[in-house]
């Protein structure tokens, strides 16, 4: 009986350089190995979704120059804000979806290209309106992300699939912060070969924009959507079930979980992407700072991601193997909670140096609750990995529209007053996260079901499959993934459930 425990032991498989569970999905994460599929895809991921960050907000740095030449107001620079981050809304839910029926390596790369165009369209920019449509357009990138989560949840095992999300999402998010050095210095050199300074900013968005494309033309080429091949040539070789686009929505859609992390989202996730458009101009007009010094303090913001998000993504790994799914979603509300406060904080702090303390602290603890919540999603549907990761990154963006809409839209608050706001907001929306609840594995006050409604992960997993459907062996890649999934119980798991399963998934 001590050879079946909750921990899923690795295999060595000869076809793969790292050791892999029974789904082929990696039981290690080595973030300096190139080895294919697994860690390929984690930077192919990664570098592709930096390139998208990086484009969408390439222009706030150079904002005081683009308002100055086409003359943009608050309001202006506040719709274009919006736009930025708006379209991206319905494109990570349809993301998610394609993810789930073709593949993200395909689901990634065409969107890369198709928003690249976008970026170039910077520099034929003329007026307010013409700058906010290539903004929301090149927004439309910002989807990628759910591709990235999507891919490493496919290459990577339960016990450290958070810190692949977490470290693949973070790095990715770095662009939001690397752009904020980038752009400035793009345009300083441009303008100091000759250029003058309003064609010099238009000319250092080509930049950003071949590097997108450079980036989908690689994931093309080198990419591989699951550990054992591309969705298509496994569905045609007959190793994949193709599965039904109503189905997969429907049990996405309908899975409460999913809407409670999509709200819980908007303000982590969207809060970084409201001071990734805010940061600069706050910091270069509060304080009376220089362009590029101003920049230099918002890309510390970004840049934090280098640590934050992944440390997010390996504290949920790490206490998930002594507490389970129930420590997750502890540290997720501990992390996020913690980053409200310090947003309230930073909204209150008069000093420069001061507010560059504690603006970091912030960043810390709001992108570490980013990875802390990747750290869970996974575990919400097997069927519908896709469509959940969609909603909940695009409940994202819709946090970072409504908190630009409320707060920093023309000039009802000031910046600092609209900061503060938006730590309250961050506080309130972490109390869902005390109402999810996984009959397998508990919630944050209530441990699993037990007596006659007692819950495997098999059972869980298996719901979502038809009787019909089982019939056909649809469900075994659930099933495997129940099997994978028992960490979640935590080391004070019960013994006696945690008996070998059948191939067809019954205790």
């Amino acid at each position: 009986m001590a050879a079946s425990s909750v921990n899923i032991e690795s295999q060595r498989d000869s076809k793969f350089p790292l050791p892999v569970d029974s789904e082929h999905k990696a039981t290690v994460f080595r973030l300096f190995s190139v080895a294919k599929p697994h860690m390929r895809a984690f930077h192919l991921s990664w570098i592709s979704f930096f390139a998208c960050f990086v484009s969408t907000f390439a222009a706030p740095p150079l904002l005081p120059i683009i308002r100055d030449n086409l003359g943009l107001t608050a309001t202006d620079i506040g719709n274009a804000g919006i736009a930025s981050v708006s379209g991206a809304v319905f494109a990570r839910v349809a993301m998610g979806t394609a993810c789930d029926l073709f593949g993200p390596r395909l689901a990634s790369a065409c969107l890369t290209l198709l928003t690249a165009p976008a970026v170039y369209s910077f520099a034929m920019a003329h007026d307010a309106i013409s700058f906010l449509l290539v903004r929301f357009f090149t927004g439309f990138s910002l989807a990628t992300f759910v591709s990235t989560q999507y891919w490493m949840s496919s290459m990577f095992s339960p016990s450290v699939v958070g810190t692949a999300n977490g470290v693949a999402a973070g790095w990715g998010n770095l662009g939001g912060g690397a752009t904020q050095l980038i752009m400035p210095l793009v345009f300083a050199l441009i303008r100091d070969i000759g250029a003058v300074r309003f064609t010099a900013w238009r000319i250092a968005f080509f930049i950003p924009a071949l590097f997108q494309t450079l980036s989908a033309c690689t994931i093309m080429l080198f990419g591989q959507d699951l550990p054992d091949g591309d969705f298509h040539k496994l569905e045609k070789a007959g190793d994949k079930k193709k599965d039904k686009f109503s189905k997969v929505f429907y049990h996405g859609v309908t899975n409460y979980r999913a809407w409670i992390l999509a709200l819980t989202y908007g303000y982590c996730f969207g809060v970084e992407l409201t001071v990734d458009n805010i940061i600069a101009e706050y910091f270069y007009d509060r304080f009376d700072l220089k362009l590029h010094t101003a920049g230099l303090i918002a890309a510390s913001f970004g840049l934090a991601n280098l640590f934050s998000r992944p440390a997010g993504g390996i504290v949920s790994d790490m206490v998930a193997k002594r507490y389970g799914m129930r420590g997750r979603i502890w540290a997720l509300w501990i992390g996020q909670t913690l980053g409200g406060i310090l947003c309230i904080v930073l909204g209150a702090v008069n000093t420069l140096w001061g507010s560059i303390f504690v603006m970091i602290l912030f960043s810390i603890f709001v992108q570490a609750a980013c990875g802390l919540t990747f750290g869970v999603v996974p575990f919400v549907s097997r069927r519908s990995l896709g469509v959940i990761s969609g909603m909940t990154g695009g409940g994202g963006n819709v946090g970072a529209v409504l908190t630009q809409l409320i707060f920093f839209k023309g000039s009802r608050y000031s910046k600092e007053t609209g900061i503060k706001l938006m730590g309250v907001m961050i506080v309130a929306c972490t109390i869902p996260h005390m109402f999810i609840y996984f009959p397998q594995w508990g919630g944050m006050f209530c441990g699993p079901s037990s007596g006659k409604n007692y819950t495997t992960e098999h059972d869980y997993y298996r719901s979502e499959w038809s009787e019909e459907e089982q019939s056909r062996s649809h469900h075994l890649a659930s099933m495997k993934f129940a099997d994978n999934s028992r960490s979640e119980r935590g080391r004070r798991a019960d013994p006696v459930a945690a008996v070998p399963t059948s191939q067809d998934g019954s205790n």
